[in-house]
C-alpha cells in the first residue's frame, strides 16, 4: 500500500456475532465486498472480528454495521480497548457456555447410556413417550440456537453448519416421532441420535469459546498494564520544582478522556498511563514489559516515558503525547491482534472449498436419502443415512481449524514475549535457520532477585542484620530492586528493621534510620555504585563489588553516615542484584541446536551481563547494550545474512 493509499482510506475493526463456521465467513466478506468503495475486508471466524478498509467518504461505518445485520448476523465497533476483557466474561447459561454442555448430557443420558449395556446382554430403554419427553428439551431449547442460525444463513441465500445440524437432528426427531405415532416398537425410536448430536456440538462450541479465551490471555495481560485512570492537573497549574500537587489541583480522568498535551501526574508505584515527556520530578522507571530493559531506568526532565511502564520511587509530571491508539502498548496490542485477525495463505483455499461446502452436503444427502429409499425401499433407513451425511459432513472443523490454529500460535508465543507478525510467518517457520532472542523476560525471569550480600567487615556485624536493616530502608517501596530486598529478607526468615525519616533520593536511592538493631539512630543509604564516585572509597568499593560486576550483577552500596552528620560516611555491604535464567532457557536452546539452527541474542544490558548469559546458556552470538529501535535493524542484517548462504 503506498502512502497516498493510505492516508485516503479509513479503517474500522468490528466486532461479529452469530458466527458458526467458515460459510459464515464467506458470507459476511461477500456482503462487505458489495460496499462501495471497499478496498479490503477480512473477517476472522475465531476471533470473531472484521477489518474493513475503505475509501475515505465512501461509506460510514453505521451503514457497514447495517449491511452486515442485514445479512444475518450483528454487528458493533471494537473498542480500542477492554474488548476482550468484556468477552472473557460470559453467563453460565450463554449460547456457547457450560450450563447449556451440562444441561443437554444430563437431559440426554438416559436415553443412550442403555446401549452401553447392550454387550453384556443387558437390553433395556425409557418408553417412547419417556424419550419425545427428554429430547424435546434438547432439540427445541438447548438446540434453537442451531434453527435461528440455520433460518438466518437460509434467508441470505446460503447455508452453514447450523443449517446442517438443524436438518439432520429434525429429520432424525421427525422420524422417530412419527415412528412413535404409528408403531409401538419404541427399540426403532432415534431421539438419542438427534439428542446426542446436539450436544456433541454444544459441546464442541463451548471448547472452542473457552480456546478463544485461553489464546486471548496475552493480548489480556498487556492490556492490563494500561491505568484504568489518569491524574490530570488543571490547565491552569503552574508548576513548580519543590510543590506538592494536593487532590484539588488535578481530576481523575478516565484513560480514554486524556488528550495530547494534558499534564499528567503519576505517584510513584504507579503505572505510567500515556506515553510522554517528563516535565517535572525524577524517578527510575520499570520499562521490562515493553522494551525488555531489565533494570529500572533513571528518567529526569526531558526524558520521555512509555504508557503502560511502571514508575519507580519518584512523583512524575509528564505531558501527554500519544494516547490511546497512537500509545506505544496500543501499537503492540494490535500487532498481536493483527497476527490473529489476519488469513494465512493456505485459509484462502480453505475459504473457496468452505463456501461450496453446505449446497454440496445438502445435495449429497439427499441423493442418499433417495437412492436407499428406491433399493431398500425403507423410509427409515433412508432418512437416518441421508442424516448421516448432513451431520458427519458438518464444515466446522474445515472452517475453524486454521484460523483456530492462527490464534493460539500467536497467542501462546505473545504470552512467552514473542510477537507474530503475521500469519504468513507461522506457514514459513519451518524455513527458520537463525532464531534471536530477547534476554530479559524471555530467556531470563525477568525478575531482580539478591543474589550476593559482601560485608566490608565480616566480624562487626551479622550478616541477618545488615540485611534486615537494608530491608527496612525499602519497607513500602515500589523499586523492583526494593522488592528483591524484601523478597529475599522473606527467604531467609530475616523480618526488616523499620526504619524512620526513611528519603528517596532520585538517581542516587534511598535513606533512612533504623529503629533497632545494630545500626539503631544512625543514618543508613542504599546507593548505587556510580553515585558513589566522587566518594573517597570508590577504589575499596569497585575492588569489593569486582566479581559481581565481572558476572553482570547491579550492585548496589550500604553506607553509614552516622548519627550526628559528622563524620566520613562508611560502607557496610556490597550488594548485588541479578536476574536469573528460566529453567528451560538452556534446554530451547539446545533443542534448536539440534535443529541445526542458529541463536542469536539482542539485549539492551551491559556486555557483561548479556555475555554472561549468553556463554551459560550457548548461544551462537550476542549483541549487548542494544536500543530497542535497533533491534529491526540487526534482525533485517540477519536476515540478509541469511539469504545469501541460503
Amino acid at each position: 500500500m503506498n502512502p497516498q493509499k493510505q492516508t485516503n482510506s479509513e479503517f474500522f475493526s468490528l466486532d461479529i456475532g452469530g458466527m458458526t463456521c467458515a460459510s459464515c465467513v464467506s458470507r459476511v466478506e461477500k456482503a462487505l465486498d458489495k460496499i462501495p468503495g471497499i478496498e479490503a475486508a477480512s473477517v476472522n471466524l475465531a476471533t470473531e472480528q472484521a477489518r474493513v478498509r475503505i475509501k475515505r467518504g465512501a461509506s460510514n461505518l453505521a451503514e457497514i454495521i447495517a449491511l452486515v445485520k442485514k445479512t444475518g448476523y450483528e454487528a458493533k465497533e471494537s473498542s480500542v480497548r477492554g474488548n476482550l476483557d468484556q468477552k472473557r466474561v460470559k453467563s453460565f447459561w450463554a449460547a456457547d457456555g457450560l450450563g447449556r454442555v451440562v444441561l443437554s448430557f444430563l437431559l440426554s443420558a438416559p436415553l443412550f447410556l442403555p446401549m452401553f449395556f447392550m454387550p453384556f446382554g443387558v437390553h433395556w430403554s425409557l418408553s417412547g413417550w419417556w424419550q419425545l419427553a427428554l429430547a424435546t428439551p434438547v432439540q427445541f431449547i438447548l438446540g434453537w440456537r442451531f434453527y435461528v442460525a440455520g433460518y438466518k444463513s437460509l434467508m441470505a441465500g446460503a447455508g452453514n453448519m447450523d443449517l446442517l445440524v438443524a436438518l439432520g437432528t429434525s429429520a432424525a426427531y421427525g422420524l422417530s416421532l412419527y415412528i412413535l405415532l404409528t408403531s409401538s416398537h419404541a427399540h426403532e425410536l432415534y431421539f438419542e441420535g438427534s439428542a446426542v448430536i446436539i450436544c456433541m456440538v454444544l459441546l464442541g462450541k463451548w471448547l472452542e469459546a473457552r480456546a478463544k479465551q485461553q489464546t486471548s490471555e496475552a493480548i489480556r495481560a498487556l492490556q492490563k498494564l494500561w491505568p484504568e485512570h489518569a491524574k490530570v492537573l488543571n490547565a491552569d497549574l503552574e508548576l513548580q520544582s519543590n510543590a506538592g500537587v494536593d487532590e484539588d489541583k488535578y481530576r481523575d480522568l478516565p484513560l480514554d478522556q486524556v488528550l495530547p498535551g494534558d499534564r499528567v501526574f503519576i505517584l510513584p508505584g504507579e503505572r505510567i498511563p500515556v506515553d510522554g515527556v517528563i516535565l517535572l520530578g525524577a524517578s527510575h522507571v520499570d520499562e521490562s514489559l515493553l522494551t525488555g530493559e531489565s533494570e529500572p531506568i533513571k528518567k529526569l526532565i526531558g526524558a520521555k516515558v512509555i504508557g503502560g511502564a511502571l514508575n519507580g520511587e519518584g512523583v512524575l509530571i509528564v505531558d501527554a503525547q500519544a494516547v490511546g491508539v497512537e500509545s506505544v502498548l496500543s501499537q503492540i496490542i494490535n500487532l498481536v491482534e493483527e497476527a490473529q485477525t489476519q488469513k494465512a495463505p493456505i485459509q484462502k483455499l480453505v475459504d473457496q472449498v468452505s463456501a461450496i461446502f453446505v449446497p454440496t452436503v445438502i445435495i449429497l444427502a439427499l441423493i442418499t436419502g433417495i437412492g436407499n429409499w428406491l433399493y431398500l425401499e425403507s423410509i427409515s433407513i433412508a432418512i437416518l443415512r441421508a442424516v448421516s451425511v448432513l451431520v458427519i459432513a458438518c464444515p466446522c472443523a474445515l472452517g475453524l481449524a486454521t484460523p483456530a490454529a492462527i490464534m493460539a500460535g500467536t497467542g501462546i508465543a505473545a504470552r512467552f514475549g514473542i510477537l507474530i507478525k503475521d500469519p504468513q510467518v507461522l506457514e514459513l517457520a519451518h524455513k527458520l535457520n537463525v532464531v534471536a532472542f530477547d534476554k530479559t523476560g524471555t530467556l531470563t525471569i525477568g525478575k531482580p532477585r539478591m543474589l550476593a550480600l559482601l560485608p566490608f567487615d565480616q566480624s562487626s556485624t551479622d550478616i541477618d542484620q545488615i540485611l534486615a536493616s537494608a530491608a527496612g530502608l525499602q519497607l513500602g517501596s515500589e523499586h523492583p530492586l526494593a522488592k528483591a530486598l524484601l523478597d529475599a529478607s522473606k527467604e531467609k526468615s530475616v523480618t526488616p528493621i523499620a526504619a524512620s525519616l526513611n528519603k528517596g533520593l532520585p538517581g542516587i536511592g534511598i535513606e533512612g534510620m533504623p529503629s533497632a538493631g545494630p545500626f539503631m539512630g544512625q543514618t543508613l543509604r542504599l546507593q548505587s555504585v556510580a553515585s558513589l564516585e566522587a566518594s573517597s572509597q570508590y577504589t575499596l568499593i569497585l575492588q569489593k563489588a569486582q566479581t559481581c560486576f565481572e558476572q553482570g550483577q547491579t550492585v548496589s552500596v550500604l553506607i553509614n553516615l552516622g548519627s550526628s552528620g559528622t563524620q566520613a560516611p562508611t560502607p557496610i555491604a556490597v550488594i548485588a542484584f541479578g536476574d536469573e535464567l528460566k529453567p528451560n532457557a538452556k534446554s530451547a536452546v539446545d533443542a534448536l541446536h539440534a535443529l541445526q539452527i542458529r541463536t542469536v541474542m539482542l539485549s539492551g544490558d551491559n556486555v557483561a551481563a548479556a555475555n554472561r548469559v549468553g556463554k551459560r546458556i550457548g548461544i551462537d552470538e550476542v549483541f549487548a547494550q542494544i536500543m530497542p529501535s535497533n533491534k529491526a535493524e540487526i534482525i533485517q542484517q540477519l536476515q540478509g545474512t541469511t539469504k545469501s548462504t541460503t
